[in-house]
């Protein structure tokens, strides 16, 4: 009787176990299971994509200061703060033979209104 009840408490564990198992599997491969998944598996990879981007960026901008100085270093440049900033050249031509140059800083640049049509 007891060897009975036992393969009989057995086998209903055993169904209750194998029913929740194939429960729980059919509830994955759903559709929207499956695109959920994919969903987060997709941002996963975006997220560790760019956190090697942003990584390797960071190196390169490193490498490249390091070899900068090395340069400036090797050729005997060295940055002057006495000296004024670059400056930017803006062409107006009053008339056609000779293009005249008004010299404008990067910081404020003069902007000047100029119809393409005023020539025709």
């Amino acid at each position: 009787m007891f060897r009975r009840t036992f393969w009989f408490t057995t086998g209903v564990a055993a169904g209750v176990w194998a029913t929740t198992k194939v429960n729980r599997k059919l509830k994955q491969l759903t559709p929207e299971s499956l695109a959920a998944t994919a969903a987060n598996k997709a941002l996963e990879t975006g997220h560790r994509l760019k956190d090697r981007a942003v990584g390797f960026a960071l190196d390169v901008r490193d490498n490249m200061a390091q070899r900068e100085a090395e340069l400036e270093e090797a050729l005997g440049i060295h940055d002057n703060p006495e000296l004024p900033g670059p400056r930017r050249y803006t062409a107006i031509e009053n008339d056609r033979s000779t293009p005249k140059y008004i010299e404008t800083s990067i910081s404020s640049p003069t902007k000047y209104s100029y119809n393409r049509n005023e020539d025709h």
